[in-house]
């Protein structure tokens, strides 16, 4: 089995998010990009959850999931850099449609906005880990 160190939340069955990322197909063993827009993050999938000065509730687990598989797809050059921002509006609709407020939204917003850059760059991938 193969997992990656520091991950604190699994996704224990398919969650699937529309996008407007129309026309590509991607395939990993745990994210899958339709060319109709939708991409999955697949059971088993594992992320960090919330990232920076904040606290994990049930309005940002959507949020960080989708967030997170963008970055992982750029860090690993199956998409361009350029998907940057888009992933990051796609957070904060994420964050809204889950019903968190505007203003707390807003906050994680301008904070990925203005510090996550270099979470989506190729130096910054963390290694895969072979389970015994």
């Amino acid at each position: 089995m193969k997992y990656r160190a520091g991950y604190k939340y699994q996704v224990y069955e398919d969650e699937p998010f529309m996008t407007c990322i129309y026309g590509k197909s991607i395939k990993t063993d745990f994210i899958e990009l339709f060319a109709n827009g939708v991409i999955v993050g697949r059971k088993g999938y594992a992320w960090d959850g919330p990232s920076g000065p904040t606290f994990d509730t049930k309005n940002t687990m959507r949020g960080s999931l989708v967030h997170d598989i963008g970055y992982q797809l750029m860090r690993e050059g199956r998409l361009p850099h350029s998907y940057r921002e888009y992933f990051d509006k796609l957070l904060y609709d994420t964050l809204r449609e889950d019903g968190m407020s505007w203003v707390r939204a807003q906050y994680w917003y301008r904070g990925v906005a203005w510090g996550a850059d270099s979470a989506c760059l190729p130096k910054n991938d963390r290694p895969i880990l072979v389970a015994p």
